[in-house]
């Protein structure tokens, strides 16, 4: 046998990839990129979100989680950090995003189109208001401080529902991610339970296999698997969905395509060369584990503390295993016994509580809940709300950054298409040349507070210069970036103002003979 031939690896036989053995190859090759991680999830939800979906079986609804968790300071940072998020970023009945014409755009078809744009983001703003998507983003943003990594699915509602859009926060237990070639999460497995009920209600024209029906006749609470599959398809995405019940072969349940993925998959922070994101409780966790340990002990020193450590002469007379140590309990004793007594505790452990402030200050400090939180004063001022917003900025910005790209912009677009095709909103297309997205939620607000504030600085200094330095200053201009900077309605600004046409002196002498259409002129300038 030739040498290369000896080394050659043995080559896997392709599967046509229009059968769902081949998507079931590919959703369980990502599985096993995924299982590394897994152990490392499930010691942050057991440690900070300890109600999340457990990776180590299904779990059951309603069961206790909390048995192995002594300290609540971690699980109590991550509810505040994911409600900041939430009134930080996506903030209910709060107009968070807006439409606005973009530089193709000018003069009258900015004035014309702006209206427009401003009517649609209202439309799509109350189809996010009248949905379920203040409570599923709130369980995203939960997993997303947690783990690092957070997948929602917005899905389209049945016609009469109170609003278009649908929401499900998919626990990570359940969905299995791959990067594309742009750095984003745009494929998507996703593995789920179903009855056959459900299966049909979902599926209703699906084919499905005798030996599946006949096991839901005799057993109909018995829930069969399934694959969900999103994966890009040129411009598009490839939707599929594979049974997988183990008693026949794979079959297709339902296949189709979307212009834009209905999985929004976002991350907290990214290290180079990994697919999943990191999160702050990671790098929380040695203080979480600690402090947790810390707890521990002091409840069982405490425990000792109270009760005792006892010892007594197995005399005959006393019976040191029927001992209960209650109040009003007699324990006879021989005389001349020494009898029960106290064995000496060998320390005290009054050092824990110094170790405790100190690691429960690290993990509020590294979860962000020490400068997120409550404002403890009432009575702010101005500058003080101002460095506030500052602050929060400067710590978010690079999460924000990628929140921005990962989780917002795609949910709009995807809220957009859905609203255009079932004629909710005008036929527009953002695509950042004739309509740009606009971000306006308080932290976008916050982070252009300072450009503002160095705008109006600036316009101060120019007025104490003097009228010459004012006429440098375009007021109408002004006015406008202004009104973009405060989020302020495209409809209540004008794209381009005439500049006024100055009038003659009021002291200049009238001449004797003036032209008959003079006054039809001034006439002319006083309307503009």
């Amino acid at each position: 046998m030739p040498a290369s031939a000896a080394v050659k690896p043995p080559t896997r036989r392709t599967a046509d990839p229009s059968e769902p053995e081949a998507l079931l190859e590919r959703y369980r090759i990502a599985r096993e990129r995924r299982s590394v991680w897994e152990s490392h999830w499930q010691d942050c939800y057991d440690h900070a979100l300890p109600n999340g979906r457990p990776f180590r079986g299904g779990g059951t609804p309603g069961e206790r989680r909390v048995d192995r968790l002594f300290d609540g300071t971690a699980p109590d940072a991550v509810e505040q950090l994911a409600a900041s998020l939430l009134s930080e970023l996506t903030p209910p009945w709060s107009r968070w995003f807006g439409f606005q014409p973009g530089p193709a755009l000018a003069g009258a078809e900015r004035d014309r189109i702006a209206p427009l744009l401003d009517r649609a983001a209202g439309i799509v703003q109350a189809h996010f208001d009248r949905s379920n998507f203040a409570v599923e983003v709130h369980q995203a943003f939960l997993d997303l401080v947690t783990v690092g990594t957070a997948s929602l699915l917005m899905e389209e509602a049945a016609p009469g529902a109170p609003s278009s859009l649908r929401f499900t926060a998919v626990p990570l237990a359940e969905a299995v991610l791959e990067e594309g070639p742009e750095g984003r999460l745009d494929a998507t497995f996703r593995r789920s339970e179903a009855t056959l009920a459900q299966i049909l209600q979902r599926f209703p024209g699906a084919e499905l296999p005798e030996e599946l029906r006949r096991q839901a006749d005799d057993e109909p609470d018995s829930r069969f698997p399934l694959v969900e599959a999103v994966l890009p398809d040129g411009a598009a995405y490839r939707w599929a969905v594979v049974l997988d019940s183990g008693l026949t072969e794979p079959s297709w349940l339902a296949q189709g395509r979307f212009a834009q993925s209905p999985f929004v998959n976002f991350r907290w922070l990214k290290a180079p060369g990994e697919t999943y994101g990191r999160s702050p409780v990671m790098k929380a966790l040695p203080d979480i584990k600690t402090t947790n340990k810390v707890v521990e002990l002091v409840l069982k020193n405490a425990s000792i503390a109270v009760t005792g450590i006892w010892q007594a002469e197995d005399d005959g007379v006393l019976n040191p295993a029927t001992i209960r140590l209650v109040p009003g309990t007699i324990i006879p004793k021989a005389v001349g016994s020494a009898g029960l007594t106290p064995l000496a505790n060998p320390g005290r452990f009054d050092v824990s509580q110094l170790m405790l402030d100190d690691l429960r200050g690290r993990i509020r400090h590294a979860l962000l809940a020490d400068r997120l939180g409550p404002v403890e004063s009432a009575r702010m001022t101005a500058t003080e709300v101002l460095e506030r917003s500052v602050e929060m900025a400067r710590l978010l910005g690079a999460t924000y950054g990628r929140l921005q790209a990962e989780l917002m912009t795609p949910l709009l677009l995807r809220a957009v298409s859905i609203l255009r095709r079932r004629g909710e909103i005008p036929d527009i297309t953002v695509d950042g040349r004739l309509v740009e997205l606009q971000h306006r939620s308080p932290l976008a607000q916050a982070q252009a507070q300072r450009d503002v504030q160095a705008a109006l600085r600036w316009l101060d200094s120019v007025k104490a210069l003097g009228p010459e330095a004012e006429a440098a200053v375009d007021a109408a201009a002004t006015a406008h970036w202004l009104g973009e900077a405060f989020g302020v309605p495209a409809k209540l600004m004008r794209a381009e103002i005439a500049a006024p046409v100055a009038a003659p002196p009021v002291a200049a002498p009238v001449p004797p003979a003036a032209p008959a259409d003079a006054g039809v002129a001034d006439t002319g300038v006083a309307d503009g």
